[in-house]
């Protein structure tokens, strides 16, 4: 490669993929003879939340980020034709994969793709060459007090706990979710909430968001599989983490390690959204590690 293409910035290609009837919209950049990266995002944002990192990644690598069933800008089907639960987001996801012929890929999961991701991984060993965690767990103590209103409203579901939860879709705790931690507030662009909020202010959003939140409770049961997956097949991975996550306890992060006793954990001075301003700093701890793995 060139020296003026190795600097030049990626093109990224904003696409769209029939999954299932539903169009799954996704974010491409990069050489696909290249190691894919596939980009798992989490709540309540969407792949836009990769913006700054893809550009810095795709040059050597075949990135690719998906929005989730009824978020960013794919399809958003009503909750009452469509089972907004996490084995269903996975099984869309899983089926987008090989629809883009995603045969091996390396697994980035934040918060709700940790869920989806792990599940891939779990389901097909053989496809994953390295897992990325940031900020997403796979066993309880990685829950801390901020799921305090999700635990009340699996335990009752009712108008109550339901409203309680709808307080985590507004501007506000939006907004919070991405200044909450952040070193230095001024450097979290606020587009990232404000496209966070659009996307969860559209007709039936809410509803949506409602049934996947009382789903999370899902996740905690798959914990053994997913631990038992690590524990047996190794994958390798990384770990970055923004220590004032209000949702996810460092803990969690640490917890890997008794499954993954070569996994790399990198604790940062941020929050839930590492990426808004430790983006490139992340991206040179991933090209380091994928030189170490997958690239050789």
């Amino acid at each position: 490669m060139s020296q003026s293409n190795e600097h030049a910035r990626p093109v990224i290609s904003y696409r769209t993929q029939e999954i299932n009837g539903l169009k799954i919209f996704y974010r491409e950049a990069g050489p696909k003879d290249a190691p894919t990266l596939l980009l798992l995002h989490g709540f309540p944002t969407s792949s836009h939340m990769f913006r700054d990192l893809i550009p810095l990644l795709a040059n050597r690598y075949h990135v690719v980020a998906p929005d989730y069933p009824g978020s960013g800008y794919s399809d958003a089907p009503s909750h009452k034709e469509f089972r907004y639960t996490f084995d269903h987001l996975a099984d869309i996801i899983d089926a987008f994969t090989q629809k883009l012929g995603l045969k091996r890929y390396a697994l980035y999961a934040q918060d709700f793709g940790g869920p989806v991701g792990f599940r891939l991984a779990s389901r097909h060993p053989e496809r994953v060459t390295a897992i990325f965690v940031q900020n997403a767990v796979a066993h309880e103590e990685g829950l801390s007090e901020g799921f305090d209103t999700a635990r009340r409203l699996w335990a009752d579901r009712n108008a109550e706990t339901e409203a309680a939860m709808r307080r985590h879709l507004t501007i506000e705790d939006t907004r919070g979710q991405y200044l909450f931690g952040a070193k230095d507030p001024a450097r979290i662009n606020p587009d990232a909430w404000t496209h966070a909020q659009d996307g969860l202010d559209r007709p039936g959003i809410a509803e949506a968001q409602i049934d996947l939140l009382y789903d999370y409770q899902s996740n905690l049961k798959q914990y053994p599989h997913f631990q038992a997956y690590f524990r047996e097949h190794q994958p390798p991975m990384l770990i970055t983490w923004g220590k004032h996550d209000p949702f996810f306890a460092l803990a969690g992060a640490k917890a890997f390690a008794e499954q993954l006793p070569k996994a790399e954990l990198h604790v940062f001075d941020g929050g839930h959204f590492l990426l808004e301003d430790h983006a490139e700093e992340v991206a040179v701890l991933m090209q380091e590690f994928l030189e170490r793995t997958v690239s050789a």
